[in-house]
């Protein structure tokens, strides 16, 4: 089983627009409301597959039950620890040509109570669990090490443990010893301090970070595919061309994948981009299902370092 823990979990509406011009009025196309959050968004893509999972996150309010109730049927069971406040909701402006604009609410403000249950929660289930996710951002009131901490429940009770954060948040994790963490391209410059142009500065980057105690490192790279470096090598894999709907939950999509085919090596991170591409060319934050992958066509090698990368990250 792969247990997720979502601290600022969402409800994501998708607008589609031919084009986003400020000040103007605009008239939708289409509206979609799904449910959001990192770690949910990687649930929902395991459990599209059939593959265990629960989904442990804080909820308040009618849009905390709302959010529970449109994962009900995509069969993703849900952990939830109440809360004082509502849950937020995010919005996500998706142009004609896939250009995507999100507005994301800083999230409920959680008490030291609250978060030392979900915690708790997270400790037992992982109790269970092949893996723990413990990703994206961190509501007000959470401690900035928040995702280390439960780096340490996860491993204490014997699960291993896979970190999506950014920022602070993302440093501090990575000094827990994760078994896995995935930045996407901004996110490791930010961690890194340095400007990455090449997929070699990439691969430095994760390699230090693997000598400093991170058994794994993923990286998303948007159209550039994706890097890895574990136990296993470095590799370098892309994917097909595919014409762009929304990039919500991409990431997440590869992460899903990833674990999903195993959590290391080439043929894992194969999995990975073949859902992080299928998940580009659905609308709103939908997430990809088995007969959604082309993973026949995404092209697995070492790493060439001397490769520029279409979103250079400073």
């Amino acid at each position: 089983m792969i247990v997720t823990v979502t601290p600022n979990p969402s409800l994501d509406r998708t607008i589609l627009v031919g084009g986003l011009v400020r000040g103007a009025v605009h008239r939708a196309t289409q509206v979609r409301l799904d449910p959001g959050g990192k770690g949910v968004n990687v649930s929902r893509a395991l459990a599209a597959a059939d593959r265990p999972t629960v989904a442990l996150l804080p909820s308040g309010g009618a849009e905390g039950a709302r959010l529970a109730e449109l994962l009900a049927p995509e069969a993703v069971p849900v952990v939830e620890v109440p809360i004082g406040m509502p849950t937020r909701s995010n919005v996500a402006v998706v142009e004609a040509d896939g250009t995507t604009s999100k507005f994301n609410e800083p999230g409920p403000e959680l008490t030291p109570a609250e978060v030392a249950v979900l915690e708790t929660r997270a400790g037992e289930l992982a109790g269970r669990a092949d893996w723990l996710v413990s990703s994206g951002s961190l509501p007000s009131g959470c401690p900035e090490d928040l995702h280390a901490r439960l780096v340490r429940v996860g491993h204490g009770a014997g699960a291993r443990v896979a970190v999506d954060a950014s920022g602070p948040a993302l440093a501090a994790a990575c000094e827990a010893g994760p078994d896995l963490i995935k930045p996407n391209l901004a996110e490791l410059a930010e961690l890194s301090g340095r400007a990455l142009a090449r997929l070699g500065e990439v691969l430095g980057v994760a390699r230090e970070i693997r000598a400093a105690g991170v058994a794994g490192v993923l990286v998303s790279l948007g159209e550039d595919g994706a890097l890895l470096v574990d136990g296993t090598g470095a590799w370098h894999a892309a994917g097909p061309a595919t014409a762009v709907l929304s990039t919500v939950g991409a990431g997440d999509a590869t992460l899903a994948g990833f674990l999903r085919a195993g959590g290391s090596g080439p043929e894992a991170l194969r999995v990975a981009v073949a859902y992080g591409t299928a998940a580009v060319g659905l609308a709103g934050s939908r997430m990809p299902a088995p007969e959604d992958l082309r993973t026949e066509e995404v092209r697995v090698h070492e790493v060439d370092e001397s490769l520029s990368l279409s979103g250079a990250a400073a």
